[in-house]
């Protein structure tokens, strides 16, 4: 069987398990027993079932995150429309994180490891992405802010946490005006006129209706 084959199916396994059983109480046995293979062929692509867990999140949102890559890496576009496709990414992304936790009947310490990391795992992802995406506004003098890094960290923790909706609960109503307040002082940080980012919230909106 080709590599990549029976690395994809460790991971099918893990995530067939998880239907049904909560993930502490899966050992990397069952995850052997189930994808038909031995325990010892496992530790040949995984150290333990942890690392299996974190390629299973990184696998689950793999696709959102390359094409908000692809596509932020067009720089004829303007630099805060890609941010835009940044924010997209974390909003599929995050509903992906919830449908699959609601699938499964996640318990709350399951929903909580998985949560977090996933969090690690868009945050880790997207900010060098949104980092670059800061600096060349800044050059191209459509952003005026000193610390691009900062910025895309701020950003995406905000994004993240409030748009997966599990750390902190709110109401579709409290997260629009999160997103609201986090651009009045996306606005005000990079020195752009009062409203001019409100774009920014359309993929939002647009969900919403």
């Amino acid at each position: 069987m080709p590599v990549m084959d029976k690395y994809n199916l460790i991971l099918d396994s893990l995530q067939s398990l998880l239907e049904n059983q909560n993930i502490q109480t899966i050992s990397v046995s069952e995850i052997a027993q189930t994808a038909g293979i031995a325990k010892g062929s496992i530790y040949y692509y995984f150290s333990s079932k942890d690392a299996i867990v974190e390629a299973l999140v990184e696998r689950s949102y793999s696709t959102s995150i390359e094409t908000a890559k692809l596509l932020a890496k067009q720089t004829n576009i303007p630099p805060f429309t890609r941010m835009a496709l940044i924010f997209q990414a974390c909003r599929n992304s995050s509903s992906e994180f919830l449908r699959q936790n609601t699938d499964t009947g996640s318990s709350m310490q399951e929903q909580s490891m998985l949560h977090h990391k996933y969090l690690r795992y868009i945050i880790m992802e997207l900010k060098p992405v949104l980092t670059e995406i800061i600096r060349q506004g800044i050059d191209s003098r459509e952003i005026s802010f000193d610390h691009p890094a900062a910025l895309a960290e701020i950003v995406l923790l905000v994004l993240t946490v409030k748009l997966d909706n599990t750390l902190i609960p709110s109401s579709p109503e409290e997260i629009e005006q999160t997103i609201l307040g986090l651009i009045s002082l996306l606005e005000k940080g990079t020195d752009n006129p009062k409203g001019s980012l409100n774009f920014l919230t359309l993929p939002y909106t647009e969900r919403q209706k």
